[in-house]
Parts: C-alpha cells; structure tokens; sequence
C-alpha cells in the first residue's frame, strides 16, 4: 500500500531527475477526488495524446473534454522533453482496467493479457500523456523519450518501485493502443538503466 506522495514532493522528484517542468495554474489543487479516491498508488501509466502542438495539448489535457472532464493526467510530456504540470490527484486518464494487471503490477510481475475492464485505474496509477498523434508515424524525439523514461524513474524512486511498475494504457485496458510508436518494453528498459 502506496500513498500518494504530495504534490511538493512529486515536483520534487520531477526536478531531481533532471526534468524540465512549467507548473500550469492550479495545477496542486486541480483533480477529480470528489468522484472517487486517490490512492493507494500502485504504478505509472504512459499514453499519447493524440493532437498536435504542445500549448493546445497541455489545455486539452487540463480541462479535458465535455464529455470527459480534466485533468486527463498528472503531467503532459512534450516533444522538447519538457513535463506541464496540469492537475494532481485523481485525474481522468486510466478509466477501467484489469483487475489481474492490477495485481500483476503490485507484485511486479510479468503482465497479463488486459481482457476486462472492471477497476478504476484513476484511483491507482500517476498518468503521463505524452504529445504524439498516435498514428505510428509521428516521431518520438529521443528528448521526449528520456523524459518519458526520467518521469516515470521519479516516481518509482520515491515509492521504491521498479520499471514493472510502469505500464502503459494498452496494457491496462482491452482496446486501447497508446503508447503507440516504442514499445512499453524499450521503454521499461530505459527506466530499468534510471534507476540502477
């Protein structure tokens, strides 16, 4: 059982990975705890965001939609490398998963096959969106990349989890395919090379 770090010490560890990080707004106070509870935290969650140009992308993920309300993740990871703080605490970015991945994840074991869609994963996991059209062809920078692989790094140094605690969206929920364009194992392998 991991509580949630605070959001100072979450910045923190941002800042001690060698990140470059834009606090946007309200962003400490910015969440959705009035539907449901924050925590424990049991690992990260990578995703793409689909859309183009980094303050677009950073509003989207801060206010979210009006069918799905921000914020859609803690942090939103740009081309440049750079992570914008857009909310902290429960956020709108995981929706239902798999109970087994869940437990695959707490254990730090190899994952299953994501085949239902019964646990609230908001509740669970630090979200990073990560600016990418998600189409396979948009490039990933190896700086965003590093950044991608230095978030994650944080916050596992702080919990004391390993890079099996990172996972990304299409292996926690049956149909969905972000990240789209590395691999979730390159991208543990990096977070593995972070952390020794």
């Amino acid at each position: 059982m991991s509580p949630p770090m605070s959001a100072s010490r979450f910045l923190d560890a941002l800042h001690r990975e060698g990140l470059t990080v834009v606090e946007v707004g309200d962003w400490r106070t910015h969440n959705r705890n009035h539907k449901g509870p924050w925590g424990p935290v049991h690992g990260v969650m990578i995703h793409h965001t689909v859309t183009r140009g980094t303050s677009s992308t950073v509003r989207i993920c801060r206010d979210g939609y009006a069918s799905l309300p921000g914020p859609l993740c803690h942090g939103v990871i740009a081309k440049d490398g750079t992570v914008h703080l857009v909310g902290y605490g429960r956020a709108n970015h995981a929706g239902l998963g798999d109970d087994e991945v869940l437990r695959a994840v707490i254990a730090e074991k190899r994952l299953p096959v994501d085949d239902e869609a019964t646990t609230d994963g908001n509740r669970h996991f630090y979200g990073f969106e990560c600016e990418n059209l998600g189409d396979g062809k948009d490039p990933w920078p190896k700086v965003q990349l590093d950044a991608i692989a230095k978030a994650a790094a944080a916050v596992c140094r702080v919990h004391g989890w390993t890079q099996r605690s990172v996972i990304g969206h299409l292996e926690w929920q049956p149909g969905k395919v972000d990240p789209r364009g590395f691999t979730m194992a390159s991208m543990r392998e990096r977070i593995a090379d972070r952390l020794r």
